[in-house]
């Protein structure tokens, strides 16, 4: 089973970047049976459900993102390194929530789910 530990969470002020890290470990490290698929970002902000914000593909060519982040936020993994990256720039109050990692997303038609695993989150605050 894999694990996922984020990192780079933190207080910031609108208009700061921040670069967000999630490792995945696991019992197994041979890259055939290793596969975290695509993984992804979530947010939960205070008193809001958890909502999608990107997700990348196992080979990094292919990248989605929320509307609200979209041009201001990037995602990217390494897989030599098992880690997934979210760059954030122009960060506004409004992205203050805790993010989580996500592994092996699946495309509903509407939405995304994870048939993998959770990180337990890093908290994003962006004071105004």
């Amino acid at each position: 089973q894999v694990q996922l530990g984020e990192s780079g969470g933190g207080l910031v002020q609108a208009g700061d970047s921040r670069r967000l890290s999630c490792a995945a470990s696991g019992q197994s490290f041979n890259t055939e049976s290793f596969n975290t698929g695509t993984m992804g970002w979530f947010r939960q902000a205070s008193g809001k459900e958890r909502e999608f914000v990107a997700a990348i593909r196992t080979s990094g060519s292919d990248t989605y993102y929320e509307d609200s982040v979209k041009g201001r936020f990037t995602i990217s993994r390494d897989n030599a390194k098992n880690t997934v990256y979210l760059q954030m720039n122009s960060l506004k109050p409004e992205d203050t929530a805790v993010y989580y990692c996500a592994s092996d997303l699946r495309w509903s038609g509407d939405r995304w789910y994870t048939f993998g695993s959770w990180g337990r989150g890093t908290q994003v605050t962006v004071s105004s």
